[in-house]
């Protein structure tokens, strides 16, 4: 088989994730797929006939609300699945991602690459490689510029050993609903899948910088020379369009696209609801959730000539020093409203 370094970044590899058995990855798809269709005719009906519907944006998708909703009534000490799977927990030092390869280079495929979808963080420790070879440099220092070049100085490794300030600790609910300190992890083996310390405003200036390149292109010059993008525009259009066979398990309503979930503009029928178009990514970790949301300004006809540059719209971006919380849906919503205000001035 091939895998190609895009197949990697939208997860249609069938490189495996934490769980080894496919037998259970497919019972659980499984699962999944049958609530979707119990709950998409009724969603479907409700959409067409517009009951109790916002008119200018998108509901809530339901399996985020459903999610969230479980989170603050369940128990606490009760985890994820995924959080059960032993290498979440590896305290192994790896040197370079190369060496971090090992640990599942020798396992079978899932599936035949590009015929279905499965979120793998072992698919981006590949993808690191793929940098590190490309570039000609060590993985982690390539990043490390790269956030250099962003601003974005309080980003760093998250390395057990380095004194990094204001590092936050992490905290989990154990078996008897107590809160305690996150277990000892060392993340070297995933720097590319999770294994990076950040703050929100360091990942505000990201989304700022994807947004400014993202919308650079459509600006004219009346409003003076723009410097260009960190990326082109048709980099992160390419990015942020959907990718055939994915799906989004934290948002019913998108697609995967290159490394980040996205949802398209869309309203099928009068007087319904109106879906804006975005595109976010939650993080989860051991004693950690994050997500990062962007919601580009839909820009009019001769808006380019407008004195107000870009990036335009609303970026938002939370961190949590706490496991297995779902932290979309509110992003979403907090976009959604400062959208409002700015619809309003």
């Amino acid at each position: 088989v091939t895998i190609t370094t895009r197949l990697l970044v939208s997860h249609l590899s069938g490189i495996r994730h934490y769980e080894k058995d496919i037998a259970k990855v497919k019972e659980e798809k499984e699962k999944a797929n049958r609530a979707l269709k119990l709950t998409k005719p009724q969603q479907d009906k409700e959409q067409k006939e517009g009951k109790g519907i916002e008119k200018t944006d998108s509901v809530k998708p339901r399996k985020e609300h459903d999610s969230e909703t479980k989170s603050r009534n369940s128990k606490p000490g009760r985890r994820d699945k995924e959080f059960d799977q032993e290498e979440y927990y590896l305290k192994e030092k790896f040197e370079s991602v190369i060496e971090s390869l090992k640990i599942f280079k020798n396992d079978p495929l899932f599936f035949k690459p590009g015929s279905q979808f499965l979120y793998s963080t072992y698919g981006f420790t590949l993808l690191s490689a793929v940098v590190e070879r490309a570039s000609g440099q060590k993985f982690t220092g390539y990043m490390l510029k790269m956030f250099r070049d962003l601003d974005m100085l309080s980003t760093v490794l998250d390395d057990n050993e380095a004194m990094i300030y204001n590092r936050a600790r992490c905290y989990v609910y154990n078996k008897k609903g107590r809160l305690v300190n996150a277990p000892y992890v060392d993340n070297s083996y995933k720097w590319a899948g999770g294994g990076f310390l950040s703050s929100v405003g360091d990942l505000l200036k990201f989304g700022n910088a994807l947004l400014y390149s993202y919308q650079a292109g459509q600006f004219k010059s009346s409003i003076g020379k723009l410097l260009p993008g960190y990326l082109k525009p048709g980099t992160v259009a390419m990015m942020w369009t959907p990718v055939p066979k994915t799906e989004v398990s934290w948002d019913r309503d998108g697609k995967y696209a290159m490394a980040w979930a996205v949802v398209e503009k869309k309203q099928e029928c009068g007087c319904c609801r109106q879906q804006r178009h975005y595109t976010s990514h939650t993080g989860g970790a051991v004693g950690a959730s994050s997500v990062l949301l962007i919601l580009p300004e839909e820009l009019r006809p001769g808006a380019g000539a407008a004195p107000v540059p870009p990036p335009r719209g609303v970026i938002v971006t939370i961190v949590c020093n706490m496991q297995s919380v779902a932290l979309n849906g509110t992003a979403l919503k907090i976009a959604r409203e400062f959208d409002k205000e700015r619809q309003a001035q």
